[in-house]
């Protein structure tokens, strides 16, 4: 008797919030992906092929529902948390620098060798950077919240102007 290989499900939704529009995406143990502003559903694809192979992308909108409600609820300044479950896929450095993002207080911003000081890797600033660029739950894993050293704006998978955006909406809560 041959094993098939039972795929796994990914369900997806398009976020349309006022001028937001991104794909959130999660599995049976919670979100796992929050896409750039209005990028393409390509995207999400891409992502979910290298991090879920074998994963079935099924878009539903009801069990997309709780975490969609945080998002908006985040995006209307009503939310500075988030407390829905993450299914992270990344190394154990990738997963230690994004819980320390996660306690990066709401409104406020740390630099790169902040995490990495707080990761207790204090010469992996470049690390934590490449780190960052991997998150993929975009808001609900801060990481529009690291600025560089000298305060400057940095990359973000997202873009600098969504980062601009995200930055803006806190400071103005």
């Amino acid at each position: 008797m041959v094993a098939e290989k039972i795929s796994s499900f990914m369900y997806w939704t398009l976020l349309v919030h006022g001028k937001w529009s991104m794909y959130v995406a999660a599995t049976s143990k919670g979100l796992c992906y929050v896409g750039s502003q209005n990028k393409p559903f390509e995207e999400l694809a891409k992502w979910a092929q290298i991090k879920f192979p074998g994963s079935k992308l099924v878009q539903d909108e009801e069990k997309l529902q709780p975490f969609a409600s945080q998002l908006i609820e985040y995006l209307e300044g009503q939310r500075k948390t988030f407390t829905v479950p993450f299914d992270f896929r990344g190394t154990s450095f990738q997963i230690a620098v994004w819980k320390s993002l996660c306690e990066i207080p709401y409104g406020q911003t740390q630099s790169y060798s902040d995490i990495a000081n707080q990761i207790q890797k204090p010469a992996a600033s470049r690390a934590v950077g490449a780190a960052i660029g991997a998150n993929p739950v975009l808001i609900t894993v801060p990481c529009h919240r690291v600025i560089g050293k000298n305060g400057s704006l940095t990359g973000y998978r997202g873009g600098l102007e969504m980062k601009t955006q995200l930055l803006q909406l806190e400071m103005e809560a």
